[in-house]
C-alpha cells in the first residue's frame, strides 16, 4: 500500500478522529497515528469518566434527599473497586466505537509515536508517511512544574483508575480539574481539602460564580486552604505534606496534581521543522488553524486556545470543510458554552461581568434561590443565576449558573447567545413552570448597572 495521503493526523482523540472522519468524507485519503488509546483523554482518561465517577458521587446527595421525600431504609455504600471495573468496561466499549467510525469511514489507524521530518513527512511506526496536509492534535498533559514534588502525587489520570478510596486527599490546585475532584471524591466519602493560592477557585470565571462555589464547597465538608502560596510537596511512608508559604503545612493519605494542563508537542519533532510553538508550548495558530509552517495545521488543547473537547472537534470539522471540502469554515470562540461538574455544577457562556463592563454600560439581573427539589427535603443548597446584557443594545452578553441542571440549562440558552437574542427576547418568552430554568427569562429588573446610556438628543 502506498504511503501517500492527502492528510496525516498526529493524535486520536476527539479532534483528531472529527477531522480524519469528515477529511474523509470529503473524499480524502487519511491516516491517522495515535501511540496511546484511541479516543484521547476525554472518551478514556477525562471527561467521560470523570462524569461517571460524579454520578457515582451524587448518589450521596440522592439517598439524604430521599429520606425528606418520605423514603425509610435508603442508604448504600460505595465500593471504588465496582465503579473502576464498570468505568474500565465503558472506556473499552467507547474505545471500541472510535475504532469502527474511523474504520467505517475509510481512515487509516497507524499506532506508534509519531514525528513530524518535514512540512510533508510524518515517521510512525518504521514507515515515512507523506501528506499533502498533516494536522497535530495531540491535545495536553497534565503538568507537574507548578512546585517541586508535584510529579509524585496523583494527576486526574491516575486518580480515575483508583480502585481504592483514599481516607483523606490533598487536592493541589484551583482549576476546573482541581474543583471538580475535590467536589466527587468528597462527595464519595473522602476528607479533602483543596489547596490553592488565590483567595477563591476557578480564576476567569465569573466573580459571583467562584464566591458561591467555595462557599459550596466548604457547605459538602470540604477544607479550603486558600490565599497563600505553596512551596512544595513532600511524600513519606505516612502520606504527603504540602508545604505552603506562610509556615503551614497540610499533610493526607493521598495528594492529586491538578495545577494545569500541558500541550503535548514534546519528541514530535515541531521545533526541529520549523514550527513555532509559544512560550508554553503550545503550537501557534491563525484563525485557520495554520501553523507557522505551510502544510501543518493544529487543532485542540495543543494549541491552547479554548481547551475543551467540542472546540476541538468544532476546530477539527472546520479545518476538514475548508481544506477539503471547499467551504471555508472558522470556528467563532467567542460564544463558547463551558460546565465545571462540581456538586452543585456550574455552566457558563459569554462574558463575565467584570469584561462585560470594559466593554461599556453594563445591566446585571440576577436570580438566588433555593430549588424546590432541596427547599422540601430540608437542604440548603442555593441556585444562582445571573445574565450580563449590554446596557445600550440590550443583547445578552453573558449567561452564567451554579446549582442543579445548570450545565443542561446554559447549553440551551446558549444558542440564544449565539443567535445574538436581547433582554427583551428573553422577556417575552413564556416560563416553563415549575423549572428552575424558569428564573431566566423572570428576571424583570437589573440589580446593578454599570456606566450610563448616553442622553436622548434634544
Amino acid at each position: 500500500m502506498s504511503d501517500a495521503f492527502d492528510l496525516v493526523v498526529i493524535g486520536a482523540g476527539s479532534g483528531g478522529v472529527a477531522a480524519s472522519r469528515r477529511a474523509a468524507a470529503h473524499g480524502a485519503r487519511v491516516l491517522v497515528a495515535e501511540a496511546d488509546r484511541v479516543g484521547g483523554t476525554c472518551a478514556i482518561r477525562g471527561c467521560v469518566p470523570k462524569k461517571l465517577m460524579m454520578y457515582a458521587a451524587g448518589f450521596a446527595q440522592a439517598f439524604e434527599e430521599a429520606r425528606g421525600y418520605g423514603w425509610t431504609g435508603v442508604a448504600g455504600q460505595f465500593e471504588m473497586h465496582r465503579w473502576a471495573a464498570a468505568k474500565a468496561q465503558e472506556t473499552s466499549r467507547l474505545e471500541g466505537i472510535y475504532r469502527r467510525m474511523l474504520a467505517d469511514s475509510g481512515v487509516e489507524l497507524a499506532t506508534g509515536h509519531a514525528r513530524l521530518l518535514g512540512p510533508d513527512t510524518v515517521a510512525v511506526g518504521g514507515r515515512e508517511l507523506r501528506a499533502q496536509r498533516v494536522l497535530v492534535a495531540t491535545g495536553g498533559a497534565p503538568a507537574h512544574d507548578a512546585i517541586p514534588g508535584l510529579a509524585q502525587a496523583m494527576s486526574s489520570n491516575e486518580v480515575l483508575d483508583l480502585r481504592e478510596l483514599p481516607a483523606t486527599l490533598l487536592v493541589v490546585g484551583g482549576g476546573y480539574v482541581a474543583v471538580e475532584f475535590a467536589s466527587i471524591l468528597a462527595g464519595l466519602g473522602a476528607k479533602v481539602t483543596l489547596a490553592l493560592r488565590d483567595t477563591h477557585p476557578l480564576r476567569g470565571f465569573d466573580t459571583d460564580l467562584r464566591t458561591r462555589l467555595a462557599t459550596a464547597l466548604a457547605e459538602r465538608g470540604i477544607t479550603l486552604a486558600s490565599g497563600v502560596g505553596l512551596k512544595g510537596l513532600e511524600r513519606s511512608d505516612d502520606g504527603f505534606a504540602l508545604h505552603r508559604a506562610d509556615g503551614s503545612v497540610l499533610r493526607a493519605q493521598a495528594a492529586l496534581n491538578a495545577t494545569g494542563r500541558h500541550p503535548n508537542t514534546a519528541g514530535l519533532g515541531l521545533a526541529e521543522a520549523g514550527v513555532r510553538l509559544d512560550a508554553l508550548g503550545a503550537i501557534t495558530v491563525d484563525a485557520d488553524s495554520r501553523s507557522s509552517v505551510p502544510g501543518v495545521w493544529a487543532i485542540g488543547d495543543v494549541t491552547n486556545r479554548f481547551n475543551l473537547t467540542p472546540v476541538a472537534i468544532a476546530e477539527g470539522r472546520a479545518f476538514a470543510d475548508t481544506e477539503f471540502g471547499k467551504r471555508p469554515t472558522r470556528v467563532d470562540h467567542r460564544t463558547v458554552a463551558s460546565a465545571v461538574f462540581t456538586d452543585p455544577p456550574i455552566a457558563t457562556v459569554g462574558l463575565t461581568e467584570v469584561d462585560a463592563v470594559e466593554q461599556g454600560p453594563v445591566d446585571v439581573y440576577e436570580s438566588d434561590f433555593r430549588p424546590m427539589k432541596t427547599a422540601f427535603a430540608g437542604g440548603s443548597a442555593r441556585t444562582y443565576m445571573k445574565l450580563v446584557v449590554d446596557g445600550l443594545s440590550e443583547r445578552v452578553l453573558g449567561v452564567h449558573m451554579i446549582g442543579t441542571d445548570a450545565p443542561e440549562i446554559v447549553q440551551s440558552l446558549a444558542v440564544a447567545l449565539t443567535c445574538g437574542a436581547t433582554k427583551r427576547d428573553f422577556d417575552r418568552t413564556v416560563a416553563v413552570h415549575p423549572t428552575a430554568a424558569e428564573e431566566f427569562v423572570l428576571m424583570r429588573e437589573p440589580v446593578r448597572r454599570h456606566g450610563a446610556a448616553p442622553a436622548a438628543a434634544a
